[in-house]
């Protein structure tokens, strides 16, 4: 693990500078976005392209101001696994890390989100200049539909869709919850799927306050060619990921004490 900026004196220390230097990242990490949102608004006159290149400045400087302060690195994997054009990405869920981090790694993405997420002021609008695809949950399976043709759509164009198949922030350890939408999507449009599996829960919750020091990984998976059944389809996705996590899991706790200090990490 490289340093921080901030050092454990001892195990004895380890409760109180975790909550500093937590506290230190969260207040920056939300003063850079709101800066960023502020001075990059010229980039909405530019297009989606612009705002993929301000949201990859934030990832960065999200993800280095984890690595100073926190002690947080996080570590990418199976690069070689990303395929080329239009592609769907299905990623484990289980911080909000993932959703600045893997947009590193596509060039010209589309996530599917809640449409609420529009209605915020300022990161609204960089929403819906990026061209991202917004839904109505409360629709049903009329939203799933919706999505498979605005997603066709993107993925003819040779862009990147971002799905978490379980729909939401699960913590890591908890018994997988797939949905119907990630098959659907996979078998409408006919594209290949990158499984993405991840342990980046253990150090960053999905409801705490606590930012753990370590190496979170982030692992693309061999991609799944298009052409299976639904069943068959989602049988293999939520296999490879569920597997490629409890991998991750397990490596971390393993190798690391400070969360072998704190098991409610386990749970977020």
């Amino acid at each position: 693990m490289r340093p921080a900026l901030f050092s454990y004196a001892g195990f004895g220390d380890y409760s109180a500078m975790l909550k500093m230097r937590s506290l230190l990242f969260n207040i920056l990490f939300y003063a850079n976005l709101i800066i960023l949102m502020i001075l990059g608004l010229p980039t909405l006159l530019v297009g989606r392209h612009g705002v993929f290149a301000l949201a990859r400045v934030w990832g960065r400087s999200s993800l280095w101001l984890l690595d100073k302060i926190c002690g947080l690195r996080v570590e990418f994997r199976g690069l070689e696994n990303i395929p080329q054009g239009g592609y769907i990405i299905a990623a484990k869920h289980q911080s909000i890390l993932e959703t600045f981090a893997l947009l590193l790694h596509a060039p010209d993405f589309a996530y599917v989100l809640k449409r609420e997420l529009t209605y915020i002021p300022i990161f609204g609008w960089y929403l819906s200049g990026a061209e991202q695809i917004a839904i109505d949950r409360s629709a049903g399976r009329s939203a799933v539909s919706i999505v498979s043709e605005r997603a066709g759509e993107v993925l003819r164009a040779g862009r990147q869709i971002f799905i978490f198949p379980e729909g939401t922030r699960r913590p890591p350890g908890a018994p997988p919850q797939y949905k119907f939408g990630v098959a659907k999507l996979y078998e409408d449009t006919g594209a290949p799927c990158l499984p993405v599996a991840l342990n980046t829960g253990l150090f960053w919750g999905r409801r705490g306050f606590s930012r753990r020091p370590g190496v979170a990984i982030i692992e693309y998976l061999p991609a799944i060619a298009p052409g299976l059944a639904r069943d068959a389809f989602i049988e293999k996705l939520q296999s490879a990921i569920e597997a490629g996590c409890e991998r991750l899991n397990a490596d971390a706790l393993a190798g690391n004490p400070a969360l072998a200090m704190a098991p409610a990490a386990v749970q977020g």
